[in-house]
């Protein structure tokens, strides 16, 4: 006998709703704010420069960037990129819609290429294809927290004179063939939200191994102005003087936001165990339930897991993800969608982008349902999202 759904007026699987996402703050994250409070400076401070090194020396990269949010990271790395009208960039329609918008604000064109339907990232033969003579970089997407083919991304960039800016927003932790996210491409951007896993309240990361774009990525991030000596273009002035040397943005971070970031990067090892533990539990609940597809993990990234995406075979059962997904909600089960392609939201049709470009990527959103993923979970909340999944699949499965 099926179970009464809690959309159709049965009992909830929970008395309380699981986000599929959510923050973990505690007492030394607050401490290390009120630190701050208490001291000289608020923005602009020592603690930037502290935490840019922390989170250089963890991806192993020589340098990082911090900046006011994950956006402006990718902004900054497009600028620094050297990225202008007339230039295309390609990257995947399977992400926020930053990735692509980033390439906008410096007047050039997004270039969609379609995913792997295996992995979820960029195929890169799909990449290839969409190369062409106005081609100045790619944008990779370590989609939920496993990377893309570096090895192939950067062979192919090379080949081809093209800058790789990878958007590692849900990658801070992961590795690819034993080297760590941040240290590989020309330029990482990393994503500091609440969801991600650690974080800044708002806030960003750029990383680069390349001098010039450090330079650059740092000016970009305070209006276009320096203090620099070395790239002053009037030598010999006083301690008080500046230059503006391009157009760049408010785009810095606060001293407020870096102690945080700090206080949080000393506990992202046990974060990403923690969502490696979730998964390896949802993994084996889930591997028997008919209709679900689990998510493939490839053999050269290990991933830090920031979403758990399974998709439904929907011809098993008598609704669309539409119904299935309101039945979890309704079930206090906080299921997510991610992403609605990038060309599918009406700025992008508006400017010419029409439906079918990207068949993968395209199958990928209307059959994906995202699972609740976060540290603070515990095994009893995956426990009551394999139940409700099971109660709600079993009620509407196809006889």
């Amino acid at each position: 006998m099926k179970d009464i759904l809690a959309i159709h007026g049965g009992k909830p699987v929970r008395e309380t709703y699981l986000p599929y996402g959510r923050q973990w703050i505690d007492e030394e994250d607050i401490k290390a704010v009120v630190d701050i409070l208490k001291g000289d400076y608020l923005t602009t401070g020592p603690t930037i420069k502290a935490f840019e090194e922390r989170i250089a020396d963890y991806v192993h990269s020589k340098y990082a960037v911090a900046i006011s949010n994950g956006t402006a990271a990718l902004h900054a790395a497009c600028f620094a990129a050297g990225i202008k009208e007339g230039d295309e960039v390609i990257t995947t329609p399977m992400t926020f819609a930053a990735s692509a918008n980033c390439v906008l604000y410096q007047g050039a064109t997004p270039i969609f290429a379609d995913i792997d339907p295996k992995t979820y990232n960029l195929n890169v033969e799909a990449v290839e294809r969409k190369i062409t003579e106005k081609t100045k970089a790619i944008i990779p997407v370590d989609f939920t927290g496993q990377a893309v083919d570096l090895d192939k991304i950067l062979k192919l960039a090379e080949k081809y004179g093209l800058i790789v800016i990878e958007d590692a927003a849900h990658a801070l932790g992961t590795s690819y063939k034993g080297k760590k996210v941040g240290s590989i491409s020309d330029m990482t951007t990393f994503s500091l939200h609440p969801v991600k896993h650690i974080t800044t309240g708002e806030g960003g990361v750029i990383t680069t191994n390349d001098e010039t774009f450090y330079n650059q990525l740092r000016m970009f991030r305070t209006h276009g102005i320096t203090r620099d000596a070395r790239l002053l273009e009037l030598k010999g002035q006083g301690a008080w003087y500046y230059e503006q040397l391009a157009l760049g943005y408010n785009y810095r971070i606060t001293d407020i936001q870096c102690a945080l970031g700090m206080s949080q990067l000393g506990k992202l090892e046990s974060f990403i165990q923690k969502r490696r533990d979730l998964v390896k539990q949802y993994h084996g609940s889930l591997a028997s339930i008919d209709g679900i597809i689990l998510p493939y993990e490839s053999a050269f990234s290990d991933s830090s897991w920031h979403l758990y995406i399974v998709q439904l075979a929907l011809e098993k059962f008598t609704v669309g993800r539409k119904e299935i997904f309101e039945a979890l909600q309704a079930e206090n089960i906080g299921v997510n969608v991610h992403y609605i392609p990038v060309y599918y939201h009406p700025y992008y049709q508006q400017l010419g982008y029409k439906k079918g470009l990207c068949p993968n990527a395209e199958t990928l959103y209307e059959n994906s349902i995202t699972l609740p993923l976060f540290p603070m979970m515990e095994a009893q909340d995956v426990e009551d999202v394999v139940t409700a999944i099971k109660k709600v699949l079993n009620y509407y499965r196809k006889a």
